[in-house]
């Protein structure tokens, strides 16, 4: 399935991640905050630091998402997205040829954005929830490691307080749910819950894709000045 190979992918990445930082210690800026991860991932809702917090207004959530939504980056990984599940036949009911790959891309593209409003927009600002991943950019590689993965179940209420993250969770429970419209194949109650597992993987591992961001650019920097 599409969903078990993403997940695949999603715990590759955290483990680049993981062996190659989480034993350092992080350099004292954090001022590297690139608008796209590799030059693809949107970056538009991480914070460099949690001081000083100030909620984000309704209008500011669904900025958020429509920057995720409308980033070129996004469109890449549909591309991407699209192009596996047709080489691997995951959709068979999609077809084959360019018209195939255009109802594959559509689907992606469509995971994408649903997932990115509902997550950042929709259920942050109806149960007041902080859509941003907060950098914690301070302690050991391990400390950030393991705080990184935690976002993925606790986030900051407008107000400040940590809360469950009930916006992550329901909002691609959501999105997954939205999916069965266009997604023919494996209907199931199973199927659903794997495809929710997978995409919290995903989101996961992009927490912590974001958290060591500015050591991968500064990294990348050193090489390049070898």
């Amino acid at each position: 399935m599409i969903a078990s190979r993403r997940l695949a992918s999603a715990t590759a990445l955290v483990f680049l991640v993981a062996s190659g930082y989480a034993g350092a210690q992080p350099s004292a800026s954090s001022d590297d905050e690139p608008r796209r991860i590799f030059g693809i991932i949107p970056n538009y809702r991480t914070s460099p630091t949690l001081g000083d917090y100030q909620p984000l207004p309704a209008s500011g959530k669904f900025k958020v998402a429509i920057d995720d939504s409308l980033d070129r980056g996004t469109f890449v990984l549909a591309a991407l997205f699209a192009a596996e599940g047709q080489l691997t036949a995951a959709e068979l009911s999609f077809g084959h040829g360019l018209p195939g790959y255009a109802r594959y891309y559509s689907a992606s593209l469509t995971d994408l954005i649903v997932g990115d409003f509902m997550t950042e927009a929709i259920y942050p600002v109806i149960l007041r929830q902080d859509p941003r991943y907060f950098r914690r950019a301070e302690g050991s590689g391990w400390q950030r490691l393991g705080y990184a993965a935690g976002q993925l179940v606790l986030t900051h209420a407008d107000s400040g307080a940590t809360r469950f993250n009930a916006s992550e969770v329901l909002g691609n429970a959501t999105a997954v749910a939205v999916s069965n419209v266009y997604y023919r194949d494996g209907r199931t109650r199973s199927a659903n819950l794997s495809k929710l597992a997978v995409q919290l993987a995903v989101d996961m591992a992009a927490n912590i894709v974001k958290e060591f961001a500015p050591d991968l650019a500064r990294a990348s920097r050193r090489e390049k000045t070898k």
